[in-house]
């Protein structure tokens, strides 16, 4: 549980959900960790606390995912006051449904903002503060691998988007022996996508177990990849989705 002692992260998006369980796994195993939060000041302080509590450095930066400039400058804080940068954990993210005809420009706009370009700022930024012999690690999903049904084609595109990009900063930060992977969750029990929301049943029938993930089962596939045993893993993704591409 000490695999990560000394070791600095950033989390974006990392005040609920995925993010927060990722960000607190981190501290368990012995990691400062700051977090990045758009409208949720409250939880991430919370966040904070639960860090704080497992005996490490805990810090909260607002950032909106949306604003390129904020989300480079988040990352350049969080170096600052962390006194460097080991593990990048690339999180923030927007959920969407809607079919084809739909889908507003503004829809499109909005989802390609957040779940491409900031990723890829934040992604660029991260690259040049980063230790070498870091983690970059990209939550996706595994709508990315299997479309099970209608109304998603957009989300669908932003998430297969991070596992090109994944691609190529496996390539290019390899020479710094920098790894670069993604971590695809399926149905996972959030405030994005609760285990009793409208839309769970429809996703619990395409899965091998009749339950959704919880996001503590995902940031166990984050801390994997961020301490030593991952070491020759990277450019590669690791689906974590009860079955839902079997």
């Amino acid at each position: 549980m000490t695999e990560l002692t000394g070791k600095l992260a950033l989390v974006t998006g990392g005040s609920r959900g995925i993010g927060a369980a990722v960000a607190v796994a981190l501290a368990d195993r012995g990691a400062d960790v700051a977090i990045t939060y758009h409208s949720s000041p409250d939880d991430a302080a919370a966040v904070v606390k639960q860090i704080e509590a497992a005996g490490r450095r805990g810090f909260a930066i607002e950032a909106d995912a949306a604003d390129a400039g904020a989300v480079a400058a988040a990352v350049t804080r969080a170096h600052e006051v962390l006194g460097g940068l080991d593990l990048f954990v690339n999180n923030a993210g927007v959920g969407s449904v809607g079919m084809i005809d739909d889908v507003a420009l503004e829809e499109l706009d909005r989802v390609l903002a957040i779940n491409v370009r900031g990723p890829y700022v934040a992604a660029q930024a991260a690259s040049r503060v980063l230790a070498d012999g870091g983690r970059m690690i990209h939550i996706g999903s595994c709508i990315a691998e299997r479309n099970a049904g209608p109304g998603m084609s957009l989300y669908a595109m932003s998430k297969s988007a991070v596992v090109g990009m994944n691609k190529g900063l496996a390539r290019d930060l390899g020479a710094r022996g920098i790894t670069s992977n993604v971590v695809q969750p399926g149905p996972t029990d959030t405030a994005m996508n609760p285990a009793d929301g409208p839309y769970a049943g429809a996703q619990r029938a395409h899965l091998a177990f009749d339950r959704f993930g919880t996001p503590d089962e995902v940031a166990a596939a984050v801390v994997y990849l961020a301490g030593p045993a991952a070491s020759y893993v990277t450019g590669t993704e690791l689906t974590i989705d009860g079955g839902h591409s079997a």
